[in-house]
């Protein structure tokens, strides 16, 4: 019985041993001088969003709709910082251009009280327009 037990147990530790995969050495560290990797690239800058605000502008202008954007700027409560009408103009500004537009014709920029969510809220509306340079 005793050496039944001695050669399962050495049986054991010669079949383990085999198993091990042989050494390879590791890669001294390569210090690269590019910080970023080759295949991100950084995110496009927005186009440039023209506004306008009188539709007379737009009358010789060749133009296609997009659609309607709005902007917003909400005062959390009455300690917070006041809305501001040029934050919400540039907010709409920028949903214009994530819709390919490059101008905006605004129809309305207002500051609202109690407003769902704010204690003031200035808001602007307007359309997202892609004009033609003829």
């Amino acid at each position: 019985m005793r050496v039944l037990s001695l050669c399962l147990l050495a049986l054991s530790l010669t079949g383990c041993s085999l198993m091990q995969k042989p050494y390879k050495p590791v890669e001294p560290f390569k210090q690269t001088t590019q910080t970023q990797p080759e295949h991100i690239k950084p995110a496009p800058r927005p186009v440039p969003v023209k506004l306008y605000t009188d539709a007379s502008d737009l009358v010789s202008k060749p133009f296609r709709d997009l659609g309607e954007v709005y902007g917003d700027d909400c005062q959390a409560s009455a300690q917070s910082s006041p809305p501001n009408i040029n934050t919400a103009r540039k907010r709409m500004q920028i949903r214009a251009s994530s819709m390919k537009a490059n101008a905006v014709l605004v129809h309305q920029c207002e500051v609202v009280s109690n407003a769902q969510g704010c204690y003031r809220q200035a808001v602007c509306q307007g359309s997202a327009l892609k004009v033609s340079n003829q």
